[in-house]
């Protein structure tokens, strides 16, 4: 704790979505770490690190926080409760490691895990052993959009779940195999995160090194045995992350910028015939996806929670189904 009461939080790499991202004036707010942290109302930011001078000293600015050119001289003068691990994939491991051999209590740390299985099953081992506990940012768990949808599929609103088609474009030029791994974890998990349950790759048509419109990934739900289709593409000029579940009595699309119910009823269009007619719902704002998955953190560090709804064993599952899709065909 600090002086004053406040939960003390550091944060490794000080990057766009660790700060920057809080200066775009089109996105829900809070939209990063930093910005969270404050949200709360109960952490102080003690420190910040980054190896890019220029990026540690926007974030002393915009922050008021002492900055770091090395993690290690960070977590040592600063003592943080929670060290917030926002760098690129291939460090997450070395930085929870370090956080865990220096008695850290909690790690909130970005998705993807890591950037390979091995490095992600070495993190969740360190969750599994205990002493440190970790909250991945798969932040659509912590939304009230989706929150909503996972009620309604839980009460059965639109009848038995069917089937669900999901698509992920990002970008014109990316890889596919790249797309899948920054951004497909949070299609992928929020599916998890819906259905209770984890999804089995069956079989993928199309080259995941290529950039070429689509590919198609084919599985089911491991416990429900439904049927689930990812699409992942290139060549559009938009962002487009979209979930479809196929109900018998409705159907629901959530994603960005989407929140689609409808509901069979008698068709207006034809005779003994039923159609999907839309359920009027607003979209909840805001939708407190970033600010509610701190607000879990500042419960793991005050010992009101055990264990985070969003772990790294999560986390793991969700690269499990990439590892997979990138070995079928």
């Amino acid at each position: 704790m600090t002086p004053d009461g406040m939960i003390s939080a550091a944060i490794v790499g000080t990057g766009r979505i660790a700060s920057l991202l809080e200066e775009d004036p089109l996105r829900e707010k809070p939209c990063t770490h930093a910005g969270a942290l404050v949200a709360t109302g109960r952490c102080a930011i003690v420190g910040g690190m980054d190896r890019d001078e220029e990026r540690r000293r926007l974030f002393s600015r915009r922050w008021g926080a002492p900055v770091f050119s090395d993690a290690l001289e960070m977590i040592r003068t600063t003592a943080p409760e929670i060290l917030v691990v926002a760098t690129h994939p291939d460090t997450h491991e070395m930085y929870v490691a370090m956080a865990a051999r220096e008695g850290i209590p909690l790690v909130v740390c970005e998705k993807p895990l890591a950037h390979t299985m091995a490095s992600a099953r070495r993190i969740a081992r360190i969750e599994k052993q205990g002493g440190l506990k970790i909250l991945v940012n798969h932040e659509r768990r912590f939304s009230r959009d989706y929150e909503l949808v996972r009620q309604a599929m839980r009460s059965h609103a639109l009848g038995s779940l069917l089937g669900i088609t999901a698509t992920l474009y990002f970008g014109k030029n990316k890889p596919h195999h790249r797309v899948l791994h920054h951004d497909g974890t949070h299609l992928i998990d929020a599916i998890h995160y819906l259905t209770d349950d984890t999804l089995r790759v069956r079989r993928r048509v199309g080259n995941m090194r290529g950039c070429r419109s689509s590919v198609f990934i084919h599985g089911v739900l491991k416990k429900q045995g439904l049927p689930v289709v990812l699409e992942i593409g290139a060549e559009r000029d938009y962002l487009h992350l979209e979930i479809r579940l196929s109900f018998s009595s409705g159907e629901i699309r959530v994603g960005n910028g989407i929140f689609s119910w409808s509901r069979s009823e008698i068709s207006p269009h034809y005779s003994s015939y039923r159609s999907l007619q839309d359920v009027p719902r607003l979209v909840p704002e805001p939708t407190g996806y970033f600010l509610g998955m701190m607000n879990e953190a500042v419960a793991l560090a005050e010992g009101r929670l055990e264990r985070s709804r969003s772990t790294a064993a999560d986390a793991l599952a969700a690269l499990r189904v990439i590892h997979e899709a990138s070995r079928r065909v």
